[in-house]
């Protein structure tokens, strides 16, 4: 038993200087608030929150055209309430066609 101790207190004391830097790097890479690992999330986190910037500012731009447009013709309001909230004039029908196609019910009643 003291043998094996000896062996490994000799090994610790010839290489303390790798076994620190080691243990350092380890700390700093993985285990600490400011480790790599850290700042890879916050870099894969910082190229989320930039595409969201990028995506709501596309969106800002088409409705300030959207609003520019409504300010400027009012013929652009009567298209969007009928293209939207299917609004019409009294002399005209609007049909509505859909492509959404209903399950098929089966009536399991009448075959009991």
């Amino acid at each position: 038993m003291t043998g094996r101790l000896n062996v490994i207190l000799s090994l610790i004391s010839h290489y303390k200087y790798l076994i620190v830097c080691v243990i350092g790097v380890l700390i700093v890479g993985l285990i600490d608030e400011n480790s790599f690992l850290k700042r890879f999330q916050l870099e894969m986190q910082i190229s989320d929150l930039k595409s969201e910037i990028n995506k709501y500012t596309e969106q800002y731009e088409a409705d300030s055209r959207q609003l520019n447009e409504l300010k400027r013709h009012p013929k652009a309001i009567e298209k969007i309430a009928r293209e939207r909230y299917f609004m019409k004039a009294d002399d005209e029908d609007i049909y509505v066609l859909s492509d959404d196609k209903k399950p098929i019910e089966t009536n399991n009643e009448a075959t009991e």
